[in-house]
């Protein structure tokens, strides 16, 4: 049993803000009758939306080594290239968060809503890796000790809660991701970024995936990554 809105997301209908809306303004029905917000349904329930039958789809985690050069969005007039043109085509398919266009690295793809919600609220804290290399070369740990301390962004306070130097630059641990976060804060500290590599999300890494490619998570990975966020 799950919560009508975590149903509605899970089954690619909406975000579960908007899936909550949908509900309140009666556009959903529970075996034939009006839903309420935070009833629960089963796989046993009808459940309908605006008259269409809803069902979940087989849930599918892809991983994607996003190339340099390539945008994280479906449509865009003024993107030469999306990851789009690198993936299958799979209802519903959407990115966990972005990586923009220059970055490159692990890039999350699924078609449940829910779980998208879940690995991108803090709260539920699913860390992200980057490797990153600098105009400057290595940072020093004095640099490290200010980006574990915290430096002050246009948009707030942004802190690493990992930082190793590493040959070129560091390996940065995040706890969230606004954006271009690593390279504002590294900006911040007169280390711009001359190249950015996201090399891990969660406890799925990007190991020795060929960029340009994608794989489907192994079971045992899409396991580990659901109880990270609760939904084993």
């Amino acid at each position: 049993m799950m919560r009508l809105q975590v149903f509605l997301a899970r089954a690619g209908v909406a975000s579960r803000r908007k899936a909550e809306a949908l509900i309140q303004q009666g556009f959903v029905r529970v075996n034939g009758e009006v839903a309420r917000l935070g009833q629960k349904v089963g796989p046993q329930d009808l459940v309908e939306v605006a008259g269409q039958r809803v069902a979940l789809p087989e849930r599918v985690v892809l991983a994607l080594h996003k190339p340099k050069g390539y945008t994280t969005t479906r449509f865009d007039p003024h993107a030469a290239k999306t990851v789009y043109e690198l993936l299958p085509d799979i209802p519903g398919l959407h990115p966990v968060g972005r990586l923009d266009r220059d970055s490159e690295g692990l890039l999350l793809l699924t078609n449940d809503g829910e779980l998208t919600f879940r690995l991108t609220h803090p709260r539920y804290g699913v860390v992200k890796v980057y490797r990153v290399w600098t105009e400057r070369g290595t940072l020093p740990e004095a640099v490290c000790r200010r980006l574990l301390k915290g430096v002050l962004l246009e948009d707030g306070p942004a802190q690493a809660l990992a930082c190793r130097p590493a040959p070129g630059g560091a390996l940065l641990t995040l706890g969230e991701g606004r954006k271009r976060e690593v390279r504002r804060m590294l900006k911040a500290v007169g280390y711009p970024v001359r190249r950015l590599l996201r090399v891990q999300v969660g406890p799925i890494r990007l190991g020795d995936l060929p960029p340009g490619t994608w794989r489907r998570l192994s079971p045992e990975e899409e396991k580990a990554l659901l109880r990270q966020v609760g939904l084993e």
